[in-house]
């Protein structure tokens, strides 16, 4: 992504149960390369306190109908519907335009 590119950024926070740790990695791993794979997807970064068990993931596509194909995908629904029966205490998403980016590497 560069300063010049607009995208579409779907930012989703959540708070982890507290059980099922090593199914909810395996799943991430499986979607993280999925993911990667889609049409339209251009990046994403995800962290998580492991304290509060609180997380956030952004992921930056082309354009919403990127972000709608995504949503779609049979595994991804899946994922979705273990996330809310199992791995979830609460999670929420976002959709917004992303106008601008910037960067600065730091060079030492």
């Amino acid at each position: 992504m560069d300063a010049k590119d607009s995208c579409v950024a779907v930012i989703f926070t959540s708070t982890r149960a507290s059980d099922h740790d090593e199914d909810y990695a395996l799943l991430a791993t499986q979607m993280d390369e999925l993911v990667r794979l889609q049409p339209g997807y251009l990046n994403h970064v995800s962290v998580r306190d492991p304290v509060t068990r609180e997380g956030i993931t952004v992921a930056y596509f082309t354009d919403e109908e990127s972000v709608a194909l995504w949503g779609n995908v049979a595994e991804h629904a899946e994922a979705q519907q273990l996330g809310r029966s199992t791995f979830y205490s609460e999670y929420a998403v976002q959709v917004s335009h992303v106008l601008r980016s910037y960067r600065f590497p730091r060079v030492e």
